[in-house]
């Protein structure tokens, strides 16, 4: 057999010489290679019907994999630079939770950053591990929470020497990282794990110049999302490996939550992107951080927007940045986060990633144009020409510090009863408040709920965030500890 290298895609060509066996199917999926439901077929295409598969001997099995899939995985762990790596089709959600029920078991402790992604705190309610949460620095100026420092990671180890783990953010939505080399020799001295939500980093592994990856600084686990900045589909991630963890192991665990049907649309999306990039990936990326600085220049020359990079840098809670990110503050034009971001997809067509309070952000990768980013920055003068006013009503932070009184998960199945948002000032909360995206709580189970929070979600909501993780949907009551 011919060594497999990085021009191979062991999935999709699989895939190919399944179709052309022209198989008369009497498994799942039950639209029969699309012949069962043609409106689905004609907005989907034949060729991507086609290729919508059950797991069979020819295409392996991603819950088993011993042949094409085992070969994928293999290249896409050398691709990355792991012992291992693995294939996830539940998204990066599924991988950040894989990681920390490998990591904890009911009652043990994980340090973690607060401004974590919801599924990192949704594996504390499913496996009752214990939080200490080390709350970020923030940047007063543009309300945003920051790096892990070195200072409140080797406190944090202190004062709990029993945790099992470190979860990292790196890099956050905004594109700040962590001192990650530091914080894993730290870790790894006192016997604990090392787990990093590189959601927003798949392009650190391909490209030149970017803050160091997970696996380079010697991190024990990563979850990766490969359909952010890599170009797979929806919902398609890695799962990163290194020496110390048991990869076989890892697999039973991932096995626990992950589907037995694994969408070979979407397997072969990581495997096609996976070669694409450790192929071409350089070049890519120069070409996206190339657009992103040109962005980040123009739209500081408009005045009053601040879309800010590697001058943040303070050698601890911004150890480094990710110059392909382009966040922008929008308070000195006088318009919250959200309102900008709605202002231009309603009024201008152009869908970016998120808006909060006080900044948005435009995620610039694989498939960007110049023509685009032109067309971004002319909308950016105009709504600070059409709609800007000054910013005095503008609430002016962004993260606030919670008070943790319970573990996730006993707060989370706890007796309850459901209080109006004005009266919860006091109590403690039992659900997620937060705006999505980003997806960072604002509230969490086991959190008492303030006056200064309780004013934040009212202006959140009053400002257009799309608010989620309560019961009601319209946020007006909260579920609290009774």
């Amino acid at each position: 057999m011919t060594e497999l290298t990085q021009v191979n895609a062991p999935i999709y060509e699989a895939l190919r010489r399944f179709r052309r066996m022209r198989v008369v199917p009497f498994d799942v999926p039950g639209h029969k290679r699309g012949r069962g439901n043609m409106e689905l077929t004609e907005f989907l295409g034949e060729d991507c019907m086609n290729v919508d598969v059950n797991s069979m001997k020819p295409l392996d099995n991603l819950c088993h994999p011993v042949s094409v899939i085992k070969d994928a995985e293999m290249l896409a762990a050398q691709a990355f630079g792991a012992a291992n790596a693995f294939f996830m089709v539940g998204g990066t959600t599924s991988a950040v939770q894989s990681m920390i029920m490998y990591a904890c078991k009911e009652g043990d402790k994980i340090i973690m950053p607060r401004n974590v992604h919801r599924s990192a705190i949704n594996a504390l309610i499913l496996t009752g591990a214990v939080p200490v949460y080390v709350n970020p620095d923030v940047n007063k100026q543009l309300g945003i929470a920051l790096g892990m420092s070195v200072a409140q990671v080797e406190q944090a180890i202190r004062e709990n020497p029993d945790a099992k783990a470190i979860m990292v953010n790196n890099p956050t939505y905004y594109g700040i990282c962590s001192d990650l080399r530091r914080i894993t020799e730290l870790a790894h001295a006192h016997g604990m794990l090392v787990l990093v939500d590189e959601a927003h980093g798949t392009h650190f592994y391909f490209g030149d110049n970017f803050p160091v990856t997970a696996m380079a600084a010697g991190a024990d686990i990563a979850s990766v999302s490969m359909h952010k900045s890599g170009g797979s589909l929806t919902q398609s991630s890695f799962l990163l490996m290194g020496e110390r963890v048991n990869a076989d192991y890892m697999r039973q665990v991932i096995n626990l939550t992950q589907t037995t049907s694994a969408s070979y649309l979407l397997l072969s999306s990581l495997d096609i992107s996976r070669k694409r990039l450790a192929l071409s990936g350089r070049e890519i990326f120069a070409k996206t951080v190339e657009m992103a600085e040109y962005a980040r220049s123009e739209i500081n020359d408009i005045g009053g927007y601040y879309a800010y990079s590697r001058e943040l840098i303070n050698g601890d809670s911004i150890y480094d940045f990710d110059v392909s990110k382009l966040s922008v503050f929008t308070l000195p034009v006088g318009l919250a986060g959200i309102e900008v971001y709605d202002l231009l997809r309603d009024e201008y067509d152009i869908q970016i990633e998120f808006g909060d309070i006080g900044n948005i952000l435009a995620y610039i990768s694989v498939g960007d144009r110049k023509r685009d980013i032109e067309r971004l920055i002319s909308a950016l003068s105009e709504i600070k020409r059409r709609f800007g006013r000054t910013g005095a009503d503008m609430l002016s932070h962004e993260y606030i510090a919670p008070v943790v009184t319970e573990a996730p998960r006993k707060a989370f199945y706890a007796d309850k009863v459901s209080v109006p948002l004005d009266e919860s000032a006091g109590k403690v909360c039992t659900e997620f408040v937060m705006c999505y995206p980003p997806g960072i709580p604002i509230l969490a189970p086991g959190e008492l709920i303030t006056q200064e929070i309780i004013e934040y979600i009212k202006y959140a909501k009053e400002k257009g965030c799309q608010m989620t993780g309560t019961e009601d949907i319209n946020i007006e009551r909260l579920n609290v500890l009774k």
